[in-house]
């Protein structure tokens, strides 16, 4: 699946995007939509705050909206058609929405870039016709096993003796991609894989991943030694608070989240660690930035972006979390 690096377009679209800033017209005119499934998370707060400040920059205004279930997102859609945008930027609440989400948006006329979560037609596959900016999930997922491997090992444990929890949600295609990329990082490191236990949870945020944790963490009371991966920090983190809960202490437990956002921020900056030791770190202010860039170039100039642009992660742990912080623009 051909991919494009987003940094190095970041770097290289800044150039033309500031050129296009003579034409007054597109200036005037450009109305593009940002809709998010979470609009309460972090990550997504960066998304919608980054594409908004590169607006106020180039010229064209952002309308921030929630799109939380199905229905929401096509009323968001009506919304913006009645202001007059010409398109937007989605992370969708359920990839499968992608036909009828579609079909509303080429009702109207308007341009759609997918952000994070990709758009799946009927058939599973991705719909290639839409644009796509994202994390690679199965490499990035790589990244948290490794992490998880070597801090096993800084720390000398017998992998036959310690438990993986993995907290799943194979509802979304990104979801599986990112655990499963950890997984085999991890068995080829040489862990058990009878020791790897599922915690299927019903949606992506900590809460959900700690009813989802509590009971596995309960039955397997033999395991001293626990690791924790998910989908994103916030579900590592409900492992980490259920793990907390069944009194478990923080030097017992190895968690490695995914994003970089203020819910690991916050946990770092306790005044004692623990157990989320780390989280793979993607620039939620570039996936903003470059999704809002590349629909504004492709209204104003009819450049259609890429089909699908894969960025990569950075390890922030709690030495390091404020320089990768920096380093990151988050």
């Amino acid at each position: 699946m051909p991919f494009t690096s987003a940094f190095s377009r970041l770097a290289l679209g800044a150039a033309v995007a500031f050129a296009s800033l003579g034409s007054a017209q597109a200036q005037d005119e450009v109305k593009m939509g940002f809709i998010v499934k979470k609009p309460e998370q972090a990550w997504f707060i960066n998304e919608q705050r980054a594409a908004t400040e590169l607006g106020e920059e180039m010229g064209f205004e952002v309308v921030r909206l929630a799109g939380e279930d199905g229905q929401q997102v096509l009323s968001a859609i009506d919304n913006l058609n009645s202001q007059g945008a010409q398109g937007f930027v989605i992370c969708p609440p359920d990839v499968r929405l992608g036909p009828a989400i579609m079909n509303r948006a080429n009702q109207y006329g308007m341009k759609v870039v997918t952000v994070d979560d990709r758009f799946v037609g009927s058939d599973g596959e991705p719909i290639e016709e839409v644009p796509h900016l994202g994390m690679s999930g199965y490499k990035i997922g790589q990244q948290v096993g490794e992490a998880l491997a070597a801090e096993m090992e800084a720390r000398g444990w017998d992998p036959q003796e310690v438990a993986a929890l993995r907290i799943t949600n194979y509802e979304l295609p990104t979801a599986k991609e990112r655990t499963d990329g950890a997984t085999d990082a991890l068995l080829e490191w040489g862990f058990p894989e009878d020791n790897i236990l599922d915690a299927p949870q019903q949606n992506t945020d900590t809460s959900s991943a700690f009813s989802a944790a509590s009971p596995v963490i309960s039955k397997n009371g033999d395991f001293e030694h626990w690791i924790i991966y998910a989908l994103n920090e916030e579900s590592v983190l409900g492992g980490v608070r259920a793990s907390e809960q069944y009194g478990l202490k923080a030097e017992d437990v190895i968690g490695v989240g995914i994003n970089g956002s203020g819910a690991a921020f916050a946990e770092f900056s306790r005044e004692n660690p623990t157990g989320f030791h780390g989280t793979v770190a993607v620039s939620s202010t570039m996936h903003g930035r470059q999704t809002a860039e590349d629909l504004y170039a492709w209204i104003t100039e009819g450049e259609q972006p890429p089909a699908n642009t894969e960025t990569t992660g950075t390890l922030m742990v709690r030495d390091n979390w404020e320089a990768v912080r920096a380093e990151l623009g988050l």
